[in-house]
């Protein structure tokens, strides 16, 4: 399949190619194409990869040498509506947008909600000056943070942006640090955290939380703590400043599990203030000065604070930081009162 709106790129296969052309194709193909796998596989599914001027389909035979032409339409326009919504750049450039996410705000579209996310915002904030990702033009969403988490998320306008931002989360070389607020203060001296399984201590009264992460058995919109299947999970969290009943805590990922930090943080017993799913809402002593505030928080208290990466372009080393939003600020004022 070819067309006036497409353009072709030709590679011929190396020695030793996988058997399957899907393969070979996926070893072989440009780097600075940044195709990925899944953009390979739906090009084949299309009839719009050719080998040796024949029509190709993924199971096919590969052969050393195997001239392989394959069809890249225009970026199609996307059914997504573009949404006057006001946003927070950090930092924008030809290939990515750096956006601080206010807290209530989903990042992609869902059936539950279609409209009002990151993405609705992004598409009127570009008016159409995206030059496709993954085949259509849409911003391209590498890691995301929870509706009422706050805080800095990095989106691809471009594929080589979108190839090399994943390729680092997935590495887990972008750097990620969040702020939050949590019940109780985590302690190296704590004979509980000494005896829970997952829990060590590094160097700097540092915790570090591994784990595996899985849907939870009853309740699929929540993450369980688990030791066999799920997926491999480290945290590591440290005390920014003790509040007495509560703590300002910085957490730093090293994967970036769904949920991650408010699971393992739950499981340490340090569950995150206002968190409804994880068990955030136990009470503070009675009587004591900000105890209200803390009831009465409507979010996980959870700012991405910090992101860092390597420009996927450019190369050159990226740093970001947004401050605590006002709820934050407010509370985390209010809880130092009652540390005074």
């Amino acid at each position: 399949m070819s067309s006036a709106l497409s353009e072709t790129l030709r590679f011929t296969l190396a020695a030793n190619p996988p058997p399957r052309l899907d393969k070979a194709i996926a070893r072989d193909v440009p780097a600075e194409a940044h195709l990925s796998r899944s953009r390979l596989a739906r090009l084949l599914a299309e009839g719009r990869v050719r080998v040796n001027g024949a029509l190709a389909g993924a199971k096919d035979r590969a052969s050393e040498g195997d001239v392989v032409e394959v069809d890249l339409p225009q970026a199609a326009e996307v059914e997504t509506r573009a949404e006057d919504i006001s946003l927070v750049v950090v930092h924008e450039d030809d290939d990515l947008i750096v956006i601080d996410k206010p807290a209530g705000m989903v990042v992609h579209p869902a059936p539950g909600s279609p409209g009002g996310t990151l993405v609705n915002a992004l598409l009127h904030h570009f008016g159409g000056r995206l030059s496709g990702v993954g085949g259509e033009k849409r911003p391209g969403i590498v890691h995301r943070i929870d509706k009422d988490t706050s805080g800095l998320l990095v989106v691809a306008k471009s594929d080589a942006a979108h190839h090399g931002l994943a390729a680092q989360f997935e590495a887990h070389t972008a750097r990620r640090r969040y702020l939050a607020l949590c019940h109780g203060v985590p302690d190296p001296a704590d004979p509980r955290l000494r005896g829970l399984r997952g829990i060590s201590w590094e160097p700097g009264a540092v915790l570090k939380i591994t784990t595996r992460l899985a849907r939870h058995r009853t309740d699929r919109q929540r993450q369980a703590v688990t030791w066999e299947g799920g997926r491999h999970a480290v945290t590591r969290v440290w005390v920014e400043e003790d509040l007495g009943a509560a703590a300002l805590i910085s957490c730093r990922l090293e994967t970036g599990r769904t949920h991650q930090i408010r699971v393992h943080l739950a499981h340490a017993g340090h569950g995150l203030i206002g968190d409804p799913v994880y068990g955030g809402r136990r009470a503070m002593p009675r009587g004591q000065p900000g105890a209200e505030a803390a009831a009465a928080f409507p979010r996980q208290a959870l700012h991405a604070a910090e992101l860092g990466f390597v420009h996927p372009v450019s190369g050159v080393e990226m740093s970001f930081e947004a401050p605590l939003p006002d709820d934050m600020a407010a509370l985390l004022a209010a809880l130092q009162g009652a540390a005074r």
